[in-house]
């Protein structure tokens, strides 16, 4: 048996209800015995590039049994009460204790959410006295985070090293001053470029600066690393990292997130992070669930295997037919090219009512203006036939937008 029927073998299909989203019905189609990111819009089915499900668990038959099983078992109210209170449940702890071990912490601790969670952690972790530095392409969760900060904060260049090393200087007098500390934040997979933060290089400067190193490693837990720990293990600097996020939104395809540290920052965090002092438990459905989607993500290999198998052939494809993919060395997969705004949208409008591929679509201000990226989420459910009929797609609109076609046909939104 093959990777591919390894994967597929006593899967369903996607099944699900109408959901509004951009001028129109996204829908799962009933696809018995068949494994694929198709979904309908307004009524016409589409392949998709854009779902948050690396490892293709969402439809996984183990974990829509638990699902299913844990809330007919404990309904959606259960446990009633924030984690302080009479929210706390063995299954909750079973789960942190797991995840800690997993990416190589002490402790760990669950979030309710995982945007909500990097705020709080960073507005947990610092106060007036101390100083944060962050990465320029940071992700607007820790931006947000960084903007409550009531101290100082200095921003370095985009994995520029040199620029982060100047930042560290100017906070390193600061906090001589201040009596505070050096918080630096990064990502371990930047989820619009698909690089990597330069997480050896940052902690190596630990001979010279004392800081702490928080990363969010939202894309790379579950998808990077000998056993998909995460960035930190493909890097190896697991222990160089003194606090690392996890989303459960994208390899477990989720909802919620973790923080694991050691136990000294995970006991103050759980008693100082007012986003979950104050918010009820996760549900036990959810919880349930999580276990049963972090057991096959740790079990299951084979699903890793070929996430990366697709990734590679269609940033492989990409390149060989002509497509600027930028500096990824991740499964982010972007696709840039020149064009403005009313060009951009006619292009992701054109590909999806007449080539039927969905796919993200990122302009100006998130990129420089006369930029359009097309951000495609590649996944263990998707076929090589799928990377094939992109390229093939991808070609023709390329060649349409080399000639001016979307400038003089705008595609009215359906």
């Amino acid at each position: 048996m093959d990777l591919f029927d390894k994967i597929t073998k006593n899967m369903g299909g996607p099944i699900g209800q109408h959901q509004k989203w951009s001028h129109g019905y996204f829908s799962f189609p009933r696809l018995e015995g068949e494994i694929h990111p198709h979904m309908m819009f307004n009524g016409k089915e589409h392949l998709v590039w854009s779902l948050n499900n690396y490892l293709g668990l969402a439809n996984h038959p183990e974990v829509r049994e638990a699902d299913a099983q844990a809330a007919a078992d404990y309904g959606m109210a259960y446990p009633m009460g924030a984690r302080m209170m009479s929210g706390n449940t063995k299954h909750h702890e079973e789960l942190e204790n797991g995840l800690a071990e997993f990416v190589g912490k002490d402790a760990a601790f669950l979030l309710n959410y995982g945007y909500q969670g990097m705020v709080s952690i960073i507005d947990a972790l610092v106060d007036r006295n101390d100083v944060i530095i962050y990465d320029a392409e940071s992700h607007a969760c820790i931006v947000d985070g960084v903007r409550l900060h009531m101290g100082k904060r200095f921003v370095y260049k985009h994995n520029d090293i040199e620029s982060f090393e100047k930042q560290l200087e100017r906070a390193q007098r600061m906090v001589e001053q201040t009596g505070g500390g050096i918080l630096v934040i990064t990502e371990g997979v930047f989820g619009m470029s698909g690089a990597q933060g330069r997480l050896k290089e940052i902690i190596a400067l630990r001979e010279k600066y004392t800081f702490r190193l928080l990363i969010d490693d939202a894309h790379g837990f579950g998808t990077m690393g000998s056993t998909g720990a995460g960035t930190h293990e493909a890097q190896n600097c697991i222990d160089g990292v003194d606090v690392y996020f996890g989303t459960f939104a994208k390899s477990m395809a989720g909802i919620g997130a973790f923080v694991a540290a050691d136990n000294e920052i995970i006991n103050y965090l759980r008693y100082n992070m007012r986003s979950q002092t104050f918010a009820k438990a996760l549900p036990m459905p959810m919880v349930l669930g999580l276990k049963k989607r972090f057991e096959l993500l740790k079990t299951n290999p084979e699903l890793r295997e070929k996430l990366w198998v697709i990734a590679r052939a269609l940033q492989n494809g990409l390149v060989e037919h002509g497509f600027d993919i930028g500096i990824t060395n991740t499964m982010v997969t972007p696709v840039f090219l020149k064009g403005e705004l009313l060009e951009a949208t006619s292009l992701t409008m054109d590909m999806r009512e007449n080539y039927s591929i969905f796919c993200s679509i990122v302009v100006y201000p998130v990129i420089p203006k006369g930029l359009i990226e097309l951000r495609l989420i590649p996944t263990a459910m998707h076929t090589l036939d799928d990377v094939q009929r992109t390229l093939d797609a991808f070609s023709e609109v390329a060649s349409k937008l080399k000639q001016g076609y979307y400038k003089e046909h705008k595609m009215a939104i359906a």
